[in-house]
């Protein structure tokens, strides 16, 4: 009795499950067995029709109608199991992975960042700092010292030590003695591994000191001198005279002559001509010294000033002196900051590949460990730690020949990862761990098994990708079936339709005999003379007027030599621009002679042809198109019969627009 009463209690919780998913996502229709959901057909017939997706009963039965078509055709290559072709799957496989990178993204930490850089953008910051090198992948011992020097230099300028003279006599910086510690004026977005440096810049109050700034070069101490609004680019042309290394007299006469051509210009002469002629800037002198579009930071700060201080476009700055020389530069254009909208795709490019979108990853392995209920043993960690040694660091460490089972860390009970898993990753990153030599072992395996538990986290995400995304369901749904759906049709009716040639002809023969016609055509022989002689030529052509063309060829081929080939081929009418007017038996073209082949050609129609069918060779291609469509029509005939189409239209109605 009891047992009878768990049965039906079971029964009733099963149905009612069933009936709130048929509630949820009825089926509209289906196709044999399978069906076909209300939200499967809602997405494929919003994402075909658009805005023209009204909802009519008629739009809605045309397109069920049409999408049935589809159905019937990937059911029959489900039969035909041409989804488990291994080709097939590897490129479902390469699709999946592609398409879910994009779903495997905390998109509100990336849109956060992208938008971070361009507000940064719209800023340049005028930045002094104190430099200590100190490689990424240095060891501990050396990253502690590095950072310590730093922190004392920071400690040093909070005391009132001046950064200039600091800079010059401690900073690792080459350029330091000369600079002083300036870095000029930068502007986001700074080289990848200079994150945290953008960040404090950019937050900075004007004159304070900040540090020590983790990059991938080391450390820096840093203080923001001043902001301005952003640059952006401009678009300039410069004459050039270059100085002479110890020649001060060539030098002098070069500072010279730069002034004369700022005169000559003033004056009125013309700026190309005064550049071809005199720019010693060869790469650009013929180009009218164009050397295009640039931003802060590019050439030497004299020349950047200069050039961004030309107010209008065509004009030009005085001659100002550089390293190499003297220059007259020219405005040609002026581009600020584009809008956030125009610049947010390659900033989004260039945030993706930017160690910054480790945040944005972080972000969402937090999310998957949360959602996931995530639940990890460092107890068992620990254990298995504590049992290593020095050979961990070596190429001589295996994982343990007897796996362990213990799990490590699970997703709730969806899936466990055990001691032996950890093991196969550690052999992986053989390269990880021989370059952590030195490193305490607790701290490497720390840090191999964030990396590998993070690498879990995005595996474990992709498989629940299907479940917790609807539209990546449907994307692959989408891609799956057009694949193996083509794969059919390539099956089922291309290559039949190629290769049945005898069906191809009998179906020709009833159906196409009368349909494809040539319109109303000329028989054309086209003369070539071998000769440049004008009236040889016309001898030939004269002849061709009263003769046929075998008569023509035995009057001039005599001796094994052919001095006329004749082509006779068929024109349709409108079709051969030479005739044109001539549309008529025996009306012939004016001789046309080409020089270089020392030839003459002139063209004779034989005869008017009027309009007739066209046989199988001459229409073959589109005999094979209707041919295709007539096989086509068959095999979907054949598949109703096979896989019977239900509607059910009280689904139907409920989303019908009246």
């Amino acid at each position: 009795m009891f047992k009878h009463l768990l049965a039906a209690v079971a029964l009733i919780c099963f149905t009612a499950t069933a009936l709130t998913a048929q509630i949820t996502d009825p089926v509209l229709f289906t196709v044999g067995t399978a069906p076909v959901t209300l939200s499967e057909f809602r997405y494929a017939y919003t994402k075909t029709n658009q805005d023209k997706a009204d909802f009519s009963d008629k739009s809605l039965r045309e397109y069920i109608e049409l999408y049935a078509k589809f159905k019937l055709k990937v059911q029959n290559a489900r039969d035909m199991r041409l989804d488990t072709v291994k080709d097939t799957k590897d490129e479902l496989e390469g699709y999946r992975r592609t398409l879910a990178k994009s779903y495997l993204e905390d998109k509100e930490v990336t849109d956060k960042l992208i938008r971070e850089v361009y507000d940064r953008m719209l800023q340049d910051a005028d930045v002094s700092h104190i430099f200590v090198a100190c490689d990424r992948n240095a060891k501990a011992v050396d990253t502690l010292k590095a950072f310590n020097r730093a922190s004392n230099l920071l400690k040093m300028l909070r005391k009132g030590v001046a950064l200039e003279q600091l800079a010059a006599d401690s900073s690792d910086d080459k350029t330091a003695k000369e600079s002083r510690g300036s870095l000029g004026y930068i502007t986001a977005m700074l080289p990848d591994g200079y994150y945290l440096l953008e960040k404090t810049v950019f937050a900075a109050k004007l004159g304070e000191y900040y540090g020590p700034i983790r990059t991938n070069s080391g450390y820096h101490v840093i203080r923001v001198n001043s902001f301005r609004p952003a640059r952006g680019e401009v678009e300039v042309s410069q004459i050039l005279l270059r100085k002479v290394a110890d020649n001060p007299a060539k030098t002098a006469l070069a500072k010279s002559r730069i002034d004369s051509i700022y005169t000559a210009l003033q004056g009125g002469a013309k700026w190309d001509e005064l550049c071809a002629k005199y720019s010693e800037d060869k790469s650009t002198a013929g180009k009218g010294g164009y050397i295009g579009f640039f931003g802060i930071n590019r050439y030497q700060k004299n020349f950047e000033d200069a050039a961004f201080s030309i107010t209008k476009d065509g004009d030009y700055a005085a001659p100002i002196e550089t390293n190499i020389g003297w220059h007259i530069i020219k405005r040609n254009s002026r581009r600020p900051i584009g809008t956030f909208e125009s610049l947010k795709k390659p900033l989004a490019d260039r945030v993706r590949r930017d160690s910054r979108s480790e945040m944005a990853k972080q972000s969402m392995i937090a999310r998957i460990k949360r959602e996931g209920k995530f639940e990890e043993f460092p107890a068992v960690l620990n254990a298995w730690t504590s049992k290593l040694d020095s050979v961990f660091m070596t190429f001589k460490w295996k994982p343990a020949e007897t796996r362990s089972s213990e799990v490590l860390m699970r997703y709730g009970t969806a899936r466990k990862f055990t001691v032996a898993d950890f093991e196969d990753y550690c052999a992986t990153a053989s390269r990880d761990r021989m370059r952590a030599s030195g490193t305490p072992i607790k701290e490497l395996v720390d840090r191999l098994y964030k990396s590998w538990s993070d690498d879990v986290a995005m595996q474990f995400e992709e498989t629940q990708l299907d479940v917790k995304y609807p539209d990546f369901k449907s994307l692959m749904r989408e891609y799956t079936e057009g694949i193996i759906m083509f794969e059919a049709m390539k099956i089922n009716v291309f290559d039949r339709a190629n290769t049945d040639s005898i069906g191809l002809d009998q179906y020709f023969r009833a159906n196409l005999s009368q349909k494809y016609k040539w319109d109303e055509r000329a028989r054309v022989s086209i003369y070539t003379v071998k000769t440049d002689d004008l009236k040889m030529a016309e001898r030939v052509r004269a002849l061709a007027a009263k003769k046929s063309a075998d008569d023509v060829k035995k009057k001039f081929n005599k001796k094994g030599v052919v001095l006329v080939n004749v082509l006779e081929h068929y024109s349709e009418k409108g079709k051969n621009k030479e005739l044109g007017a001539l549309w008529a038996d025996g009306a012939m073209t004016d001789i046309k002679t080409d020089a270089g082949t020392k030839t003459a050609t002139f063209q004779k129609i034989e005869a008017i042809v009027p309009p007739t069918p066209k046989t199988l060779a001459e229409a073959r291609g589109y005999a094979v198109a209707d041919y295709q469509d007539y096989v086509e029509k068959e095999w979907i005939e054949g598949l109703r019969k096979k896989y019977p189409i239900k509607i059910d239209e009280t689904v139907l109605k409920g989303i019908t627009k009246k």
